[in-house]
C-alpha cells in the first residue's frame, strides 16, 4: 500500500512550522512535499535590520533541507491548482513546468505588498517583504546618502537626504527606526558639505502609531521616534508619487528619491483562483484550518480566515504570532485525518504579548500584557526573537554583538537593481530577473542611477522593460548597438570608419583597399567601405590577396616567399621554390634538382634536423608540402624517426612516379592543409641505410652520397 501524499504550498511562518509538525508526527508514514520558491525560511520579524547592516542576510534565513528532516522540497511557484484532479502546477525558478499530486492539500501561500489606487506609487515605491527588498534599501539608502554628500546645492542633497516611510505598523516604525540611526551613523564620519543632517518622514493615515498595540505601548514608540529626529505625521499619506518627490494629502510637497511602501499585505492571489468562499482576499476555513466541502483542502497563514473563538464573529489577524501557530494545528489536523496521529483539535490562541524593536537599547514591548520601554524592553524583544527563531542564534547574537562594539559597514554591494523588486509582485521574496516567466522586469525605480532616464510607462531606458534605451535591443536602437540608425562603430547602417560597411577606417578591409590588404583600395584601420592599406577589399594591397596581391601574399603578382602566380622559391605553386615540391623542385626537396644538403645535391651551408636541411640561418621558413611532417619552430640536435622514415618513403615514391622536373600542384578549389589538423608523428621505424644520419644544426663539412654515384658539389 502506498504511503498518503501530502503537498505544503509555502515555507512561511505556517508553512514552515506545518512541515516541521508533520515530519516529526508522521515518521516516514506520509510523503511531504513542500513547494516554494526559495529554499529558506525567512523571520520576517528581523528584515529591518538587515536594511540597517546590522544582520547579514543569511542570518534570518532558516535553510529547509537542513532544518526539514523527511520532508522532500521542490523549489518553484505554484501557479495552478486542480481540485478535482488533486494535482499542483508549478512553475520553477528556470522557467520549467511540473506537477505535484497528492493527497492532502496545504495552503499557506502568505501574502503580497498591498497596493492602494494612488498615481506614481506602483512606478516609484519599494515594498518590504522579502530579502531582496532589503537589500535593495540598504545599498538605496547608502547611495543616496553618498551623493548627497557630493552634492553642489542644497536643494539636490536635501532631496536625496529624505526618507519618506508609508506606514506605521510594524514594518514601517521599525524601518524608520533604524534607517535614523544608520544614516546618523554614515553622515557622523563623513559630514555633509551643506551642513545637512538625513530626514526620515513616516506617514500614516491612521491616528496614532503602532495602531494594533495598546496606547501605552504607542506613545513610546512614538516618543523614541521623535527623539532620534523623526519626522512622525498621523492622518497624512501620500496623494501622489513622482521620480522628484511626493505630493501628501496635507497639500505638502516633499522633494525626495525614497519612498518606502509599509502600508500592509494582502493574501496571495493564488486562493482566488480556487472558486471558493473568501473573506478580504482570504480562503474562509472552519476552527480546525479545514475547507468546508474539501476534507483533502488545508489553509493556514495569511491565505486562511481562521475564526477567532476568544472573539466570536472576528477573524484572527494576519501576524506572523498566528501564522506560526497556525502551522502546528494544520499539521495535527493533516496527521488525524490520514489516521496518523490523534484527533482533531480546534485553533484557540492566547496574546502572550507584542515587541517592537527600535533599534540599539530602545523597544516597546508588553510580554504577558506588562507595558515596558527601554533597555529592559530591548532586552526583552531580543530574547523573544531569540526563542522563536528555528535556526541561526548563535550567529544572530553574535552579529548583534560585534554591532554593539563595532562600527557598522556602509557599503552598497550593487547585487540588486532597482528593477528587480518591484512593489507590484506576486512574490516579493524572489528577486526578478531577466527571462523570468512572469515577464520583463518592471524598469528602474525612483533613485537609482541619476543618469537613467525613465519612460512612461516607468521603465528605465538603459534597462530591460518598458521602453528600452538605446543602448539595449529593442525599441529604438543604440547608436552603439545593432539595429535601428546603428553607430558608427557597429555593423549595418552607417557605419563608423573602424567598423565593417559604409565609409570605413583605413585599417579595414572593404571598399577601398588599403595598400598591405588584398582587394580593392581600403581605408587605413576598418573593414568595408574605404578600406585600410592594411585590409583586405578593393584595390588590394601588395602583400594581401586579391586585386594587386603584394609580393609576400598569395594571389595576382605573388611574393617570392608566398604561393600562387610567381611563386616563391620557398613556396608551392606557379614557379615552385627550389625547397618546394611541384614544378621545379627544390634542391632540398625530393624529386628534380636535389638540394645540397641531400644525397645527390650540393651541401648546404645549414641543415635541419632529420635529415631535412633548411635554409641558411636567418633566412625566411618554407612553407610545407601536402603531407610533409610538420616541422618544429626551432631546431632541435635530435632527429625524430618518423619524420626521417617519412622523408625516406616519400623520396622512394616520388623518384619512381615521376621524372626530375615534373610540376606537381593541387587541383584547383582544393584547400591546403591545415597546421592545427595535422596530427604530431607516432614514433617510428629506424632510418633507412641508404638514409644519411642526422647530422648538427651546422653542418661540419660535406656529405657524401653513399649510393656510389658521383655527385656534384662532391669532394
Amino acid at each position: 500500500m502506498s504511503r498518503p501524499r501530502i503537498v505544503i504550498v509555502g515555507a512561511g511562518f505556517a508553512g514552515y512550522r506545518t512541515a516541521r509538525t508533520l515530519s516529526r508526527l508522521t515518521r516516514h508514514q506520509a510523503d511531504i512535499t513542500l513547494l516554494n520558491p526559495t529554499d529558506y525560511f525567512l523571520y520576517l520579524p528581523l528584515l529591518p535590520q538587515v536594511a540597517a547592516g546590522i544582520l547579514e542576510p543569511r542570518r534570518v534565513s532558516v535553510s529547509l533541507s537542513g532544518t526539514l528532516p523527511r520532508v522532500r522540497l521542490v523549489l518553484g511557484e505554484a501557479d495552478g491548482i486542480d481540485l478535482d484532479a488533486r494535482t499542483v502546477h508549478y512553475t520553477d525558478p528556470e522557467g520549467g513546468g511540473g506537477t505535484l499530486s497528492y493527497d492532502r492539500l496545504v495552503l499557506a501561500a502568505g501574502s503580497v505588498n498591498k497596493l492602494l489606487p494612488i498615481p506614481g506609487v506602483a512606478e516609484h515605491a519599494h515594498g518590504f517583504r522579502g530579502l531582496p527588498e532589503a537589500l535593495y534599501l540598504r545599498d538605496h539608502v547608502t547611495r543616496q546618502v553618498e551623493l548627497a554628500a557630493a552634492a553642489g546645492n542644497r536643494e539636490e542633497c536635501a532631496a536625496r537626504c529624505t526618507f519618506v516611510v508609508v506606514g506605521a505598523g510594524y514594518t514601517g516604525t521599525e524601518v524608520a527606526a533604524h534607517g535614523q540611526m544608520y544614516t546618523d551613523a554614515q553622515v557622523r564620519k563623513h559630514p555633509m558639505r551643506t551642513g545637512m543632517r538625513p530626514r526620515w518622514m513616516l506617514l500614516d493615515v491612521a491616528e496614532r502609531v503602532l495602531p494594533e498595540m495598546d496606547e501605552r505601548l504607542s506613545r513610546t514608540a512614538e516618543r523614541v521616534l521623535r527623539q532620534r529626529g523623526v519626522d512622525v505625521r498621523m492622518g497624512t499619506s501620500v496623494k501622489e508619487a513622482t521620480h522628484d518627490g511626493v505630493l501628501l494629502t496635507d497639500g505638502t510637497t516633499v522633494d525626495t528619491r525614497t519612498l518606502v511602501w509599509c502600508v500592509g499585505v494582502r493574501p496571495d492571489p493564488l486562493v482566488e483562483s480556487l472558486g471558493l468562499p473568501m473573506e478580504r482576499g482570504r480562503l474562509l476555513v472552519d476552527p480546525h484550518l479545514q475547507v468546508p466541502g474539501r476534507p483533502e483542502l488545508f489553509a493556514c497563514g495569511d491565505v486562511a480566515a481562521v475564526p477567532d473563538l476568544n472573539q466570536p464573529g472576528q477573524y484572527t489577524p494576519m501576524t506572523a504570532q498566528h501564522a506560526w501557530r497556525h502551522g502546528k494545528v494544520c499539521a495535527q489536523n493533516v496527521a488525524a485525518s490520514l489516521g496518523i496521529g490523534g484527533e482533531r483539535r480546534a485553533y484557540r490562541h492566547r496574546d502572550m504579548g507584542f515587541v517592537v524593536d527600535l533599534g540599539g537599547a530602545k523597544a516597546a514591548a508588553n510580554p504577558l500584557g506588562v507595558p515596558m520601554s527601554g533597555p529592559a524592553a530591548g532586552a526583552v524583544t531580543r530574547g523573544y526573537h531569540l526563542a522563536a527563531m528555528p535556526g541561526n542564534r548563535v550567529r544572530v547574537a553574535a552579529d548583534w554583538l560585534l554591532d554593539a562594539v563595532l562600527p557598522r559597514q556602509a557599503v552598497q554591494l550593487g547585487l540588486v537593481r532597482s528593477w528587480s523588486v518591484p512593489l507590484e509582485s506576486a512574490s516579493p521574496e524572489v528577486a526578478r530577473v531577466p527571462g523570468r516567466p512572469d515577464g520583463e522586469p518592471a524598469g528602474t525605480r525612483a533613485g537609482e542611477d541619476p543618469t537613467v532616464r525613465r519612460s512612461e510607462t516607468g521603465a528605465a531606458k538603459d534597462g530591460p522593460g518598458g521602453e528600452p534605451a538605446k543602448g539595449q535591443p529593442g525599441g529604438e536602437p543604440a547608436r552603439a548597438q545593432p539595429g535601428g540608425e546603428p553607430a558608427k562603430n557597429q555593423p549595418g547602417g552607417e557605419p563608423a570608419k573602424n567598423q565593417p560597411g559604409g565609409e570605413l577606417a583605413k585599417a579595414q578591409p572593404g571598399g577601398e583597399a588599403a595598400k598591405d590588404r588584398p582587394g580593392g583600395k581600403s581605408a587605413q584601420g576598418q573593414p568595408g567601405g574605404e578600406s585600410a592599406k592594411a585590409q583586405p577589399g578593393g584595390e588590394p594591397a601588395k602583400n594581401q590577396p586579391g586585386g594587386e596581391p603584394a609580393k609576400g601574399q598569395p594571389g595576382g603578382e605573388p611574393a617570392k616567399a608566398q604561393p600562387g602566380g610567381e611563386s616563391a622559391k620557398a613556396q608551392p605553386g606557379g614557379e615552385p621554390a627550389k625547397n618546394q615540391p611541384g614544378g621545379e623542385p627544390a634542391k632540398n626537396q625530393p624529386g628534380g634538382e636535389p638540394a645540397k644538403n641531400q644525397t645527390g645535391g650540393e651541401t648546404a651551408p645549414r641543415a635541419r634536423p632529420g635529415g631535412e636541411p633548411g635554409e641558411p640561418a636567418g633566412s625566411r621558413p618554407a612553407a610545407r608540402a601536402p603531407g610533409e611532417p610538420r616541422k618544429a619552430s626551432k631546431p632541435s640536435t635530435a632527429p625524430k624517426p618518423s619524420a626521417v622514415a617519412e622523408q625516406a618513403e616519400r623520396a622512394k615514391r616520388a623518384k619512381s612516379s615521376r621524372a626530375p622536373g615534373a610540376t606537381r600542384s593541387r587541383s584547383p578549389g582544393t584547400p591546403a592543409p591545415s597546421r592545427s589538423a595535422r596530427p604530431p608523428a607516432d614514433p617510428g621505424p629506424e632510418p633507412p641505410a641508404n638514409q644519411p644520419p642526422p647530422g648538427p644544426d651546422i653542418a661540419p663539412g660535406p656529405v657524401k652520397r653513399t649510393d656510389g654515384r658521383a655527385a656534384e658539389g662532391d669532394s
